[in-house]
């Protein structure tokens, strides 16, 4: 599993992943308003589906904007059920 990265070009969170399950990437679409990001769609490769790479892509995604004091704001369904699920991350959440 890679690092998360942010493409702020593309307004993009992106992670790797290879391994037994498969090899690809998982990433979340934002948009940044008033310095809140908005988690827009999350999605995994085709190749990850059904390999929990997603949720480990949102306790990454949730680490590191905890570490960088980012606050967010789930808009997707997949990411608004992973915080509802997560209530332990509910500090990063505006």
């Amino acid at each position: 599993m890679g690092d998360l990265r942010d493409d702020r070009t593309d307004q993009r969170f992106v992670q790797d992943f290879e391994g037994e399950d498969g090899a690809g990437q998982v990433w979340a679409d934002y948009a940044v308003r008033d310095g809140v990001h908005f988690i827009l769609h999350v999605e995994a490769e085709p190749s990850l589906r059904g390999t929990g790479a997603a949720g480990r892509f949102m306790q990454a995604l949730a680490d590191h904007a905890r570490q960088d004091g980012l606050k967010l704001v789930p808009r997707c369904s997949y990411a608004v059920a992973w915080f509802r699920r997560h209530a332990d991350y509910a500090d990063v959440l505006a």
